[in-house]
């Protein structure tokens, strides 16, 4: 055994591997004794035969007696009996250390036990990093390597690595890869942070740095109060100090985070300053006065259009299947095109490369199945299940809330004062979504990867409008159908390839799909002065989608420590239909387009010192519709002022050639639909950011403000305008529809405070903000824009203690603007029948209530003896208070009395969840 455990610390060269050697041991060595003593000398005698670091608290530990005789049985398995029966835990640190628990968060207190432990005489050391061989031989010299989980053998993007002693450092890109140029000698250490994993380190030799160094980390225990930081990034929601505007966040801490139910990435995002929370129908990002249509949703290349799950309560993605996601909330790199507002990047899990790995999530409103395994030594499977179902609670929790209240409403003759009458109404959905990721690595330097998507929502708002007595002399019921079904479908092969320890490139071959299908229709019966029933039928039918499929080569080349070069190129085909019928008939919008646009991109990261980091980049497009070349210059730079102080600034021009148009609907809502533009009445959109913001940020805490500026051009809505008829004078009426161009603009203030270590974590996030637009068919000022929110204030508070982990989130913002009827009047038709119409009012010119809601939630972790988290259990409170908050309302004009319908957001809604893991 000694001699085994010799040759194992003389072939580790990281602490990764010395967790191996101590996992080997106890599953290969084997204990025929017996033992009748207490605990504490038991687990001496372990420790001094098999030559092990075992840490624990003596004084405890010598209470428990064991009275055992174990024949010929795995070490392991000795040691999860003696746990299992006294209510302890083990856990396995990567130094080799085991640490014996009572509860996990004893972890950091025991370490430090370990550290006065090793200073005694005769105390059995846990495996340290070997010491050089010899003198250094080799000087000035690169290496390239890539950091991956131990467990899994997934890639880490965006961990953190750095020369011991010295400057250089660096960061993992998405695929983990990273390139050090001129490091000192073949002595040297390399270091390697990750937010909740283990930090590990790395002796160079003369041997591995000829070789690309695999970098292998352990995860941390599931505890909270005490981290170890080797780099500012040990938040949940981390920033980069080097760009302004980017969110960084790893699924893998989405369990820490205040959850609503399921893990949902996008409503992650949205509890950040300069993201609105406030729009709970969507999952989309509305960010810094931005459409979700603004925001560009890449997932493993190819491009999500819709976001949202079952009444924007869910997102689309299944943490289980995502690795890493990033938002850039403006002024983002070349790299990325097509939008005017930020970027969403999501990288899907490669699955698990070692072993196979299977869970489920259970909550009273969907299932989330995955499993990820591997194929074969070069190949791995990831798939990746949910679908929501409506049992008697969910039906419960939806409807729960659909009272009726009095509202005012338009009275006739134009505009006097009338009798009007109100409903609430709260929409039923469901959904599903799939992933499937697999991976086959050709060689060292070569991968493939095939990603598959698909998601279908449906939701229903039909109902009966109860017409009272007063209003129904000669007027049924009315049946309001409102069906919408809707879906994405994704697919990409990206082949990775690391020409050398400078050089590699991702390519992509992707397509996309999304539709939306909308019945919004009224029927019933009205009597006419004959006394005879005749039915009617009116309303809209919707049907709208878009295909895309393209191909993109991105490539990374790091020329030095200081110089990076980004570049590659794109080309995309595109094809929209819309079609939009009003009362079965007549087809006010019918489109088939089709577009090709390509282009490329290049961008300089450059580093002149450790202080200043400068960014410029170019992106061109060439668009088919228009025949145009359109420029877009990206320039970001950021300038360490000390250890804590940094200052960010960015700028930059993007263009959007597809864009979701605002179809405004002031009686049932505004609705939105995607258009091609084209080079007559559908423009190009342009923006230019303009941003700049400040940090302090120190191991414990993090405060960042940001400022931003966006113009905005050719901006598009349509809309359907009554003219010609005055109702005093008499007169026709007609109907006039179009698309209309516009401008706009967008400004604001974020703040940050965010608290990131300790048992207590959370942040304070206020954000100030102005979204305006100018439409010459709403007049020659600016008005609010739809998404427009003044004020906005989020308050994210989390506590860890043992195995629980308790959150409270508070959000409040101002209202929302829309556009209400002012009055109603009365238009007899030239047959003698008459038709109610409305006087509008000034565009956006009202606004909701304020926003607010409480949300509560407590999640207990379930763990094996090991340590090792299988799972959880958690209640979640939303809106706890029964706030009643508005979505949007809608208006049904019936005998010159206008019938106001405020459609709410959720009330109080509890849920439950269940998460497990197996292996």
């Amino acid at each position: 055994m000694k001699k085994l455990l010799l040759i194992l610390v003389i072939a580790g060269v990281a602490n990764g591997a010395l967790a191996q050697q101590t996992q080997k041991i106890l599953k290969k060595s084997t204990v025929d004794k017996l033992f009748t003593c207490p605990l504490d000398l038991m687990l001496d005698t372990l420790s001094m035969t098999y030559h092990l670091n075992i840490v624990f608290e003596r004084d405890s530990l010598h209470s428990m007696d064991i009275v055992e005789h174990f024949f010929n049985e795995p070490l392991k398995s000795v040691l999860d009996k003696v746990c299992s029966a006294n209510d302890l835990h083990y856990w396995i640190e990567s130094d080799g250390s085991i640490y014996v628990l009572q509860n996990t968060d004893d972890l950091d207190r025991l370490k430090k036990l370990n550290r006065i432990k090793q200073t005694g005489s005769g105390a059995i050391k846990a495996f340290a990093l070997e010491p050089p061989k010899g003198p250094p031989t080799h000087f000035m010299f690169t290496i390239s390597g890539r950091v991956v989980d131990q467990n899994s053998g997934e890639s880490l993007p965006s961990a953190s690595i750095r020369i011991r002693n010295t400057d250089l450092m660096a960061t993992a890109n998405t695929d983990g890869n990273f390139t050090i140029f001129n490091i000192p000698s073949d002595t040297c250490v390399v270091e390697v942070s990750y937010s909740g994993y283990q930090p590990d380190y790395v002796r160079l030799n003369a041997k591995n740095i000829n070789n690309v160094l695999v970098l292998s980390m352990f995860k941390s225990l599931n505890t909270l109060n005490e981290v170890t930081i080797m780099g500012k990034k040990s938040g949940v929601m981390n920033t980069d100090t080097k760009k302004v505007g980017v969110l960084q966040l790893s699924p893998a801490n989405l369990d820490k985070l205040p959850s609503l139910g399921e893990k949902d990435i996008m409503r992650a995002f949205q509890l950040m300053p300069g993201v609105g929370a406030t729009n709970e129908s969507s999952s989309g990002a509305y960010v810094r006065g931005g459409t979700p249509d603004q925001n560009l949703v890449v997932f493993d290349g190819f491009t999500i259009y819709q976001v949202d799950h079952l009444y924007g309560f869910f997102s689309a993605f299944n943490s289980n299947a995502v690795k890493d996601v990033q938002l850039y909330k403006g002024g983002f790199s070349s790299q990325y095109g097509g939008r005017l507002s930020s970027v969403t990047e999501i990288n899907g899990k490669d699955g698990n490369k070692n072993e196979a790995n299977f869970g489920v999530d259970l909550s009273l409103l969907s299932i989330n199945l995955f499993a990820e395994t591997p194929i074969n030594d070069k190949s791995s499977l990831l798939v990746a299940f949910r679908r929501s179902y409506q049992g008697p609670l969910y039906d419960k929790i939806f409807k729960q809330f659909n009272t009726s209240t009095a509202t005012g409403g338009g009275g006739p003759g134009g505009g006097g004062p009338g009798r009007g009458f109100g409903e609430s109404t709260t929409p039923a959905s469901h959904f599903y979504d799939a992933d499937v990721r697999y991976t086959y690595h050709l060689d060292k330097s070569n991968s493939l990867s095939w990603s598959f998507y698909s998601g279908t929502d449906e939701t229903n708002n039909s109902r009966k409008l109860d017409i009272p007595s007063f209003l129904s002399s000669n007027t049924s019921d009315i049946n309001i159908t409102d069906y919408t079904k809707y879906g994405n479908l994704g697919t990409s092969v990206k082949w990775f390839s690391q020409w050398s320890p400078k050089l590699h490139s991702n390519t992509y071959l992707t397509y996309s799909s999304y539709f939306n299908d909308r019945n919004r229709t009224n029927s019933g019966t009205i009597t006419d002065s004959d006394g005879d029933e005749k039915a009617f039928s009116n309303g809209t039918i919707e049907n709208n989608d878009l295909k895309d499929i393209g191909v993109k080569s991105e490539w990374e080349w790091q020329l030095s420590n200081k110089l990076k070069l980004l570049y590659g190129g794109f080309g995309t085909h595109e094809k929209i239909n819309y079609t939009y019928t009003q009362n079965d008939t007549s087809k006010l919008i019918d489109q088939h387009n089709m577009a090709f646009l390509g282009g490329a991109y290049a961008e300089l990261e450059i580093d002149p010192n450790n202080k200043l980091h400068l960014q410029p980049g170019m992106r061109t497009t060439w668009f088919q519709p228009t025949g145009k070349i359109y420029y877009e210059p990206r320039f970001s730079a950021s300038y360490v002022l000390s250890d804590n102080y940094t200052l960010k600034a960015a700028t930059g021009q993007f263009y959007q050639f597809m864009n979701e148009v605002t179809r405004e609907d002031v009686v049932n809502g505004n609705r939105n639909f995607w258009v091609l533009a084209n080079n007559s009445n559908i423009p190009v959109s342009m923006s230019r950011h303009f941003m700049g913001g400040i940090s302090y940020e120190n191991d414990q805490f993090l405060i960042d403000v940001e400022g931003y500026y966006k113009t905005l051009s050719g901006l598009t809505q349509y809309s359907i305008r009554q003219t010609g008829f005055e109702p005093r004078s008499g007169g026709t009426t007609s109907i006039e529809q179009d698309f209309y161009t516009g401008s706009g603009y967008a400004k604001g203030i974020e703040i940050l405070l965010q608290k990131k270590l300790g048992r207590y974590t959370g942040w304070l996030g206020y954000t100030l903000a102005d979204a305006e637009n100018k439409f010459a068919i709403y007049g020659n000022n600016y008005y609010p824009a739809d998404q427009d929110i003044r004020h906005e204030f989020k308050a994210i508070n989390m506590y860890h203690y043992y195995r629980w982990n308790f959150s409270a989130v508070f959000i409040f913002s101002t209202g929302h603007p829309y556009t209400a009827p002012l009055s109603t009047y009365t238009i007899t038709n030239a047959d003698g029948n008459t038709t109610t119409s409305y006087n509008v009012g000034g565009k956006n010119a009202e606004r909701l209530p304020d926003y607010h809601r409480l949300d509560l939630s407590a999640t207990y972790d379930l763990i094996k003896i090991n340590g090792n988290k299988v799972g959880s259990i958690g209640l979640s409170l939303f809106n706890v208070y029964n706030h009643t908050n508005i979505w949007y309302r809608e208006y049904q004009l019936q005998n010159n009395a206008a019938i106001t319908t405020d459609v709410n957001y959720l009330g109080f809604t509890p849920n439950l969840t269940l998460s497990l893991r197996w292996k």
